[in-house]
């Protein structure tokens, strides 16, 4: 996942930027009527059959704003001057939205007003058209009236992937070549050299910076290594890109293509000069790399933690110090809330008892690494400055901006006594999606559900025949810290005792303004220096001597591994029984926690390839680099090693409920992120999952019920603010003010503490001055009740670790504005542990001293009354500040999900919801 800061990169992305400042609509009016003319896409009407479909129309799914993603240059000007929306553009946005308003009442019959049918095949008056791709007899492409999602049907393997792809390149080809060229580290000079896209592509690059070879050499590894299901995936991959290449002529000699194309100056709108280049293999691998950096990858920021772990011996000495450090870092907390909850053990990256090869830096000279080299112009800017030091913050840090979740309850407990499953992934909101929905069926290929654009060769989150999965972060630790110790000068370093020179890595861009990004002229070379160890990114000096902090993650260079789990997840040979989905999924060596059910069972797996670390290796801090510490049987010319084996994996099958969002995976299992404590967003799942499965019964709506329900809740209000109120109410509060504001929150947390319209689309918060209040006083309770027994530096460092607040307005959250996930992470498991400390309340696991008002509850009492007070006089101007979208003091607007535009079709904010992006709903009635 992203590196954490105030905003993140995808957050930040803007291409081509806003358009509406540059053209006035007499000027839209006239280009509109000269791009109309290009012919449109012939189709007849024709009918997909559903084959094997085993879910009795009890399968559902979502996936806003809409599935075409693609949109002319005269489609782009309509909506930039009008509102228009290109057909399918926008219609899965309302029913997503309204579920907000509408869950209370819902029924299993009424599911689908909120969710697509997600059965196989198209009922014949309801095919909107049928498509030959590129003439094509071996498959068609048929889209529904409804949503106009494409259903691909082949009769060949190839001909299968061929419409895969060339649907693809239908509904993202704009999107697709954005994120190959992020991936690749060239996003300025395709897009444009706005702040956002330097930001993005260094944020990127820096974590993954391959070379042409480098990416070719993954993909003929995965190849090699897999058999021949790796000969079939390279063959899907080919055909794949055939498509998506036929529709890029097509498109191109029709005239039809992404109008972003001309607004970035790669295309002319006259004369139609100008190219779209071909996709490659290398790109594909480019594309995962993205992907894999912002959902899959756990681990990093030991360097982070052995900062705060200094600061804490610096306050305490080291024995006390570091007793208060592991207080707050909860390895494995024992009221964290898990996924498997039956009390099985699985210990990965526990604490040592005495650790061995710990490099911690010397106090203060830590330096993060450069990576931009020879700024010219807007490259070298305060913007650009400004953007790279975010972009170094996200990369650099533990907390990935893990998201999606899942409700899962066995059949033992349905209304049915089939399994239901609701569950997706949070991958934000943009427009287009970053993922796209689709049916394959062909030989060997049988399901329908959402992939990543680019990368939808196969369905990556959907159902199969008689199966459903899902997937949501993990962030297990799969990326160590090495300390090289330098030699003859800063760029050789010691391996096995022999000076090594470090390869040095490098992409030169430039940019000019273009219509979509007026953006100066600039340039400037981003540089790495790799090492056998991984990519540097600290320098420092340990014991007096200088080294080189590297980072090494077990998915490096290994991008393109897991295809072919996802190739198995889409076979319907394959997969027959929870067993053989845990054997699919144990192919994926990203980081997830992945979730199955079909008519009678339901499972768990915990995918990523751990590796086996040195007896005595901490996985939390640096370490030297030395064979005596690295991973067993590591080989750097391949980076692979040994890894955990698949039964040391957090899994599970038929427990009676599971629940994740990305909260604790098991007993003993430690997470990288910091934050698995006794308040996790996860609890708002389990609550109520547990209840629902007490009372017995669950049904398709109940359970979408809980998951919307959990949706709108304030996880500080549901889970910590009782206590908090506990403690201000220990005695009469006397102080008007205070009392006005203890009156407020208590009414909220009476009425649910939930963040909801007074009605649907009143854009106005039910009790909307409480949450003003909590969203105002939880920062400054924090600093209030912790900074004065931490001391300032420590207070500072744990920060750093996690972030004191994420909040849906993100006026103090790591996520940005607008993007719909919230309160993964922040201190609310430190408040609830305190404050249940200071009120003499039995804590398991407690922090190692008690903070609020040096434990005596007056004094604590004292510090949240005034606190409150401060917060209670804050202005909702204050509060909310404003943005590009919202004016100061809207607080529905600042807490509203936006689709952020990575093209140039805008669409209408909806009110806030902590919901899966991509969702499906699922009971399966029978079985093969």
């Amino acid at each position: 996942m992203p590196r954490r800061t105030s905003r993140t990169a995808l957050d930040r992305l803007r291409t081509p930027g806003r358009l509406t400042g540059f053209l006035k609509t007499a000027s839209v009016c006239a280009l509109i009527a000269g791009l109309l003319s290009p012919l449109g896409q012939a189709a007849a009407a024709a009918e997909a059959t559903a084959a094997n479909d085993y879910c009795g129309s009890q399968c559902s799914d979502i996936l806003p704003p809409g599935e075409n993603g693609n949109a002319t240059l005269a489609q782009i000007l309509l909506n930039q001057a009008f509102g228009s929306q290109p057909d399918h553009a926008e219609d899965q946005l309302g029913p997503y939205a309204n579920l907000a308003k509408g869950y209370s009442s819902l029924t299993n019959a009424t599911i689908n007003t909120f969710f697509n049918d997600a059965s196989f095949g198209v009922a014949s008056d309801q095919v909107a058209s049928t498509l030959s791709p590129a003439g094509r007899t071996d498959v068609t492409i048929v889209r529904d009236k409804k949503t106009g999602v494409p259903h691909i049907t082949g009769t060949t393997r190839y001909g299968t992937e061929f419409g895969a792809g060339y649907a693809a390149a239908q509904d993202r080809l704009w999107l697709m070549d954005v994120f190959r060229h992020v991936g690749r580290g060239q996003l300025t000079t395709f897009a444009g050299g706005a702040p956002s896209n330097q930001g993005l592509e260094q944020q990127f690059w820096r974590n993954a910076p391959y070379s042409e070879a480098d990416l070719q050499a993954q993909i003929d590894n995965a190849v090699a290594n897999n058999g021949t299901r790796g000969q079939q995936a390279l063959a899907d991959a080919n055909a794949y890109l055939a498509g998506i290449n036929a529709y890029i002529d097509a498109s191109d000699s029709g005239r039809y293509f992404p109008g972003e194309y001309v607004l970035t100056g790669h295309k002319d709108s006259v004369t139609n000069a100008g190219t779209i280049d071909h996709f490659k293999l290398t790109d594909l691998v480019a594309l995962a790399s993205v992907i894999g950096a912002l959902f899959g990858s756990g681990g990093g920021g030991e360097v982070n933690n052995a900062i705060s772990l200094m600061a804490a011996q610096e306050q305490y000495g080291v024995t006390k110090g570091t007793e208060v450090w592991e207080s707050f870092r909860e390895r494995n907390d024992p009221e964290a809330v898990l996924t498997v909850h039956n009390g099985e053990s699985f210990p990965y990256a526990t604490k040592p008892a005495a650790p061995e090869g710990e490099a911690l830096p010397d106090a203060d000279s830590v330096s993060t690494e450069p990576l931009v080299y020879d700024p010219t112009g807007t490259g070298g800017d305060q913007s650009a400055s400004a953007a790279a030091a975010t972009a170094t913050a996200n990369a650099l840090t533990s907390a990935k901006r893990g998201m999606s979740n899942a409700l899962v309850v066995s059949g033992k407990y349905t209304a049915s006594g089939h399994p239901v499953a609701v569950f997706g992934p949070q991958t934000g909101y943009f427009a287009p999606q970053l993922l796209m929905l689709q049916e394959i069926q062909g030989p060997g290929i049988s399901a329908r559900g959402a992939s990543f654009a680019g990368l939808s060769m196969y369905v990556e989150l959907g159902r199969g025949q008689d199966y459903a999965w899902s997937a949501t972060t993990s962030g297990q630790d799969i990326i160590d810290s090495y300390a090289v110790e330098l030699c003859q000068d800063d760029y050789h370093y010691l391996y096995h005792g022999t000076c090594t020179a470090m390869e040095k890595i490098e992409q030169k861009n430039s940019w000019a303004p273009t219509t979509a990004d007026g953006t100066a002229a600039g340039s400037y070379t981003m540089r790495v220096w790799r090492t056998k160890y991984g990519p540097v990114e600290y320098r420092a000096t340990v014991g007096g001597k200088k080294v080189a902090y590297t980072t090494l993650r077990s998915s490096y260079m290994h991008e393109a591994d897991s295809i072919i789990g996802f190739q198995m997840l889409n076979d319907p040979d394959y997969v027959k029984s929870p067993q053989t989905f845990q054997s699919a999924v144990q192919h994926i060596n990203y980081t997830f926690n992945w979730f199955y059910a079909d008519s009678t069972h339901t499972a768990y797996y915990n995918s990523g390839d751990n590796p086996v670390r040195a007896s005595g290796v901490d996985a939390e801090f640096p370490v030297w680099a030395q064979s005596a510490y690295e991973w067993k049987n590591w080989n750097p010319t391949t980076n692979t090693a040994d890894y955990t084996a698949a039964s040391a994996h957090p899994n599970s099958i038929d427990q009676d409920y599971y629940i994740s969002w990305n909260n604790k995976q098991a007993k003993d299992y430690t997470t990288a992120p910091w934050g698995d404590g006794s308040v996790h967003r996860g609890n708002l799942l389990e609550d109520r999952v547990k209840k629902l499965v007490a009372a017995g019964g669950v049904t398709r709506a109940a359970l979408v019920k809980a998951m919307a329900d959990a949706a709108l809740a304030d996880l500080r209000a549901e889970d910590v603010l009782p206590d908090l109120l506990k403690v201000i109410n220990s005695s009469t509060v006397t102080d008007s003010t205070a009392a006005a504001a203890v009156t407020k929150l208590q009414t909220w947390l009476t009425a649910g503490g939930k963040r909801t319209e007074t009605s649907a689309g009143s854009k106005a918060y039910a009790n909307a001055d409480a949450i003003r209040i909590l969203d105002a006083w939880w920062p400054l309770l924090v600093e209030g009740e912790f900074k004065p027994g931490l001391g300032s530096d420590l207070f500072t460092a744990f920060q750093a670790n996690l972030p004191v607040d994420e909040s849906p307005s993100a006026a103090h959250g790591p996520t940005g504005a607008h993007a719909g996930s919230s309160f993964q992470y922040g201190w609310w498991s430190y408040v609830d542990k305190d404050i249940r400390a200071v009120l003499g309340e039995t804590v398991q696991g407690p922090l190692a001293n008690k903070y609020c008002g040096g434990g005596s509850l007056s004094a604590c009492r004292d510090i949240l009354i005034s606190t409150l007070k401060t917060a209670a006089g804050k202005t909702a101007a204050q509060v909310y500040p404003g943005d590009d979208l919202c004016s100061a003091g809207d607080q529905w607007c600042a807490d509203s999900i936006v689709q952020r535009t990575l093209g140039g079709i805008k669409h209408y904010n909806i009110s806030w919801q902590n919901r899966p992006t991509y969702q499906q709903v699922v009971e399966f009635t029978s079985h093969r």
